[in-house]
């Protein structure tokens, strides 16, 4: 099974790391390292995938992927 993109980055208005899911709408997390902002990114993706399969929401596929770049050579 695919899993989802996470992208984690520093936010300086919260002044925290902030985790989220491009794929799940709202799905985001926050932690004062990019390690507990992950483990409750997991905590939070786990619970919007559950509330979407009680509610029998549509679950996206995962298809967000960043832009890799590669030096030409």
């Amino acid at each position: 099974m695919k899993d989802y993109f996470i992208s984690i980055f520093y936010s300086e208005e919260d002044e925290c790391y902030v985790a989220d899911v491009p794929d799940l709408r709202g799905c985001s997390a926050f932690g004062d390292t990019p390690e507990e902002a992950l483990a409750e990114l997991q905590i939070a993706k786990a619970l919007w995938l559950e509330v979407a399969r009680e509610h029998g929401d549509p679950i996206p596929e995962p298809r967000y992927r960043p832009v890799i770049y590669q030096a030409a050579g």
